[in-house]
């Protein structure tokens, strides 16, 4: 039987390539993105950096923690608060402490020289144009935070020049390479939580590369931040712990565990989660397009060959013959696929890191199992593909098998079709029933990704009834035009069917991929987008400026005096609920300072009670609360770990998920301001209340959008990384079409040689038989994209029905560009596939050819 397989093998080369190069093609995108992969589930292990040369270090608890009758919840605290004056005097008694206080602390770029001094101010030089953009304050600040000095020798730092700051107005700054030539000496301005000073540089430290950090002297970083976030304490670890206490909610940090008092200590884990998303969703979606790609040109090339199968004697013969080659091409292809994948993973990481959608410290482990699963992946691929394909040709009677051979009439039997059935009423009943109990859990990532599966898997399996109709549609008007070309292609394509389906499955694939992730994506920001116009009625909104600095307080007080102004100042913060005893779950919230003024700039999709009775003891929810009556009460954590139980005001409509909570400033968990809406009332000057506020912010290096330039800032299109990610993901899908389309078609276009040859002696040239040839492979690529646009169709409408039961009317954003290109690209490279074999085959005399034996 191999002898047979090998003997087959040489024979039909062309076939065995082509089945070759998709195999080795979807295995070592499977490895690649596997090893990818396997790179994002463990962090690099990082020691402490902020508080490296601490003994201990104590500081609020920084997870909320609540017994229920399954055990113990815990969940991240949005605002863990201060260490308390009592902690503190309490921990003196055993030893040294060092107060650290963290706020933000922006620094102006520093002038020298005859330029030294005070720093210029946009009032004391006029300038207007560029150079007025360009000065004001705050536009050229650098982001940094502020510590007391004392605290600088827990991480360590050490003077490069100068001495520790003495003054209120003395501060020392780290340096870095590339960033801003701060040097003992130098005059700067910089902006903190208690405004704007000059300050004077009377020294530097070379910076660690986890902040960059401005040193004040200890009374003025006190008052400036009155609130201790850490507590270092030279003493032994066992007597601060047994001075705190068991219920004291401090955290006595040690060893590797100080590293949670650093600055973001999950930043490298949350970097990850992203990576390790996109990874996983390119690698099921390369396995699933490698699986169907493969499947097919099996199925194809079995097709091909019912003539010589209806020679063989049994059907176990057929079986073990297609399923010995496809071991043999499984093997080889995927052990190829797999030195390719090596490879080809750091390239893949390179253009991550380059694209921004891994953090530059991603690199490969040493991880071997993806190259093992990619290796056997392909050969299972392959053997069940050929299995799958054989089964029929082993119940096809030889005399059967080569009537079939000149026309597919018989080209799906029943239990394909039941196959088919089954699994379009799962990709139709599953959507269906999520819309029904819980619409927003098909917004989700993974529910718009995988959901195309089922109906493209559905209508791949009905593919050889619908090449037909769906060919003939396209071919109506081509058929009805002067000359043959339009009819051949016509009945060609009916004839066809197996070679037709063959070519539009992958083309199906990509078509409905590339409609359904681009437009889900793109109409769930336009859905976004629509509840921001209708949601903020406010005329100019302030958000957090560069790095998530919040609004200077001064900002707050300005804007508030500003005649003719409704001003609401809002928090961001988070508040936890456990749900059916079993669960903490944690939703962000927004905590407003004044509820009347919030009605006043907004426009929230109030499903039942009033926003004006939000109060110090209320909440207002969404629909997805398991406690949704206006009147009952809910007890729920607050950002800092407070307990509170408070009485429900109002409900919101869900919509696509940022319609979140709000309560008041008393429960908003510490969280600064971070948004202001300002209103011009009714009769107000708008023009002069604009003014007034540019004026402020200028004055306080804040900057002020009007609603238009806020919402463009926000609308679709903002989130570059998820359409990078989505191009990489689309990128994979048309690779593995494209090779599947080349191999398919020469294999289908060499083996009708002898039907271009019958062409030829009808009277027809050589560049009518070649038209010929591209026509009917554009026709098979026109047959995919209308079934892959009907597969994207249903998924478009299942969004935007989930939309519309969620409280958001918005338009389906169909990406028509994409699936331009998408389709021309396949219809191109369709055509060179197809004309290339056939002019390579039609140099030889049509007598030779149409005399010639398969």
């Amino acid at each position: 039987m191999l002898m047979l397989a090998l003997s087959g093998m040489r024979t039909r080369w062309i076939t065995f390539v082509g089945s070759f190069v998709a195999l080795a093609l979807g295995a070592g995108l499977i490895a690649a993105t596997g090893l990818a992969l396997a790179a994002t589930f463990d962090a690099p292990e990082r020691g402490p950096e902020r508080f490296a040369a601490a003994p201990v270090v104590v500081r609020a608890a920084d997870h909320l923690r609540v017994d229920t009758p399954s055990g113990t919840r815990t969940k991240p605290l949005d605002h863990p608060g201060p260490v308390g004056p009592r902690t503190a005097d309490r921990l003196a008694a055993l030893g040294r402490t060092v107060a650290d206080r963290t706020f933000p602390a922006d620094v102006t770029a520093a002038r020298t020289g005859a330029d030294a001094g005070e720093p210029r101010s946009d009032a004391k030089e006029p300038r207007t144009g560029a150079d007025a953009r360009k000065s004001r304050p705050g536009q050229d600040a650098e982001a940094r935070v502020g510590h007391p000095w004392q605290v600088a020798a827990a991480a360590p730092y050490r003077l490069t020049s100068g001495r520790a700051p003495a003054a209120p107005d003395e501060v020392v700054v780290t340096t870095r390479p590339g960033g801003a030539p701060l040097r003992t000496g130098d005059r700067v301005l910089v902006r903190t939580p208690a405004g704007n000073a000059p300050r004077t540089v009377v020294g530097t430290v070379a910076g660690r590369g986890f902040e960059d950090a401005v040193f004040f002297a200890d009374d003025e970083a006190a008052r400036i931040s009155p609130d201790i976030d850490a507590l270092v304490v030279h003493a032994d670890a066992t007597a601060v712990r047994r001075a705190l206490g068991p219920d004291s909610g401090m955290d006595v940090l040690t060893g590797h565990d100080r590293r949670r008092a650093d600055p973001d200590p999950d930043r490298d884990a949350r970097a990850l989660v992203s990576v390790n998303a996109l990874l996983g969703t390119a690698a099921g979606i390369t396995l699933f397009v490698s699986a169907a790609v493969v499947a097919s040109t099996f199925s194809f090339a079995v097709a091909q060959r019912r003539r010589e199968f209806g020679l063989l004697r049994t059907p176990g013969q057929i079986r073990r013959t297609v399923c010995a080659e496809a071991v043999l091409v499984g093997v080889l292809a995927s052990a190829a696929g797999v030195w390719l994948g090596a490879g080809g993973a750091p390239l893949l990481v390179g253009r991550m890191t380059e694209a921004g959608l891994a953090p530059p410290w991603f690199a490969l482990g040493d991880a071997s199992w993806p190259l093992h699963t990619a290796f056997w992946t392909g050969v299972f691929v392959a053997t069940a593909g050929a299995l799958v394909s054989c089964h029929r040709a082993g119940r096809t009677a030889p005399t059967e098998a080569l009537r079939e051979a000149a026309v597919d009439s018989r080209v799906m039997p029943a239990s394909r079709r039941a196959a088919a059935a089954l699994v379009l009423l799962a990709g139709l009943g599953l959507p269906a029933l999520a819309l029904a109990v819980d619409p927003g859990d098909l917004l989700g990532r993974k529910s718009y990704i995988t959901r195309p599966m089922l109906l493209v898997v559905g209508f791949a399996l009905l593919a050889p009834v619908l090449v037909r109709p769906v060919g003939r549609l396209l071919t109506w008007l081509p058929a009805r035009l002067p000359g043959a070309t339009g009819v051949l292609v016509r009945e060609n394509t009916a004839a066809g069917v197996r070679r037709t389906a063959a070519v539009a499955a992958p083309v199906l694939i990509t078509v409905a991929l590339a409609a359904t992730l681009t437009g889900t994506v793109a109409t769930l920001e336009e859905a976004r987008a629509t509840e921001a116009r209708t949601g903020t009625t406010a005329d100019f909104v302030v958000t957090s400026g560069q790095e998530g600095r919040p609004p200077a307080p001064a900002f707050v007080e300005r804007a508030r005096a500003v005649e003719g102004a409704v001003v609401s100042v809002s928090r961001s913060t988070a508040v936890t609920v456990l749900e059916e005893d079993t669960a903490l779950v944690t939703s962000e919230a927004r905590a407003v300072d004044d509820p009347a003024r919030l009605a006043a700039v907004s426009e929230l999709p109030v499903t039942a009670g009033r926003l004006s009775d939000l109060d110090d003891g209320a909440i207002v929810v969404n629909e997805e609360w398991l406690t949704t009556r206006v009147g009952d009460r809910v007890t729920v954590w607050l950002g800092d770990g407070r307990k509170a139980s408070l009485r429900i005001a109002a409900v919101l409509a869900t919509g696509t998920g940022d319609n979140g909570v709000y309560v008041t400033r008393r429960n908003a968990g510490g969280a600064d301001v971070d948004r202001i809406d300002v209103k011009v009332a009714e009769g107000a000057d708008r023009r002069a209340v604009a003014a007034a506020l540019r004026s402020a912010g200028a004055a306080t290096g804040t900057r002020v959008t009007t609603r238009a330039e806020w919402l463009a800032a926000n609308g679709p299109g903002t989130n570059d990384p998820t359409r990078t990610g989505l191009r990489m993901i689309l990128g994979i899908a048309l690779l593995c079409t494209a090779t599947a389309l080349a191999n398919t078609l020469v294999m289908a276009t060499s083996d009708r040689v002898r039907d271009l040859a019958v062409l030829r002696l009808a009277g027809a040239t050589a560049p009518q038989v070649l038209r010929l040839v591209a026509a009917e492979a554009v026709v098979a690529v026109g047959v995919g994209a209308v079934l892959g646009g009907l597969v994207a169709a249903v998924n478009l409408l299942v969004v935007w029905g989930a939309l519309v039961l969620l409280g958001v009317v918005s338009a389906v954003v169909v990406p028509w560009g994409t699936l331009g290109l998408v389709v021309a690209a396949a219809a191109l490279l369709a055509a060179v596939s197809a004309v290339l074999p056939a002019s390579l085959a039609l140099r030889t005399r049509p007598v030779e050819l149409a005399g010639a034996r398969e």
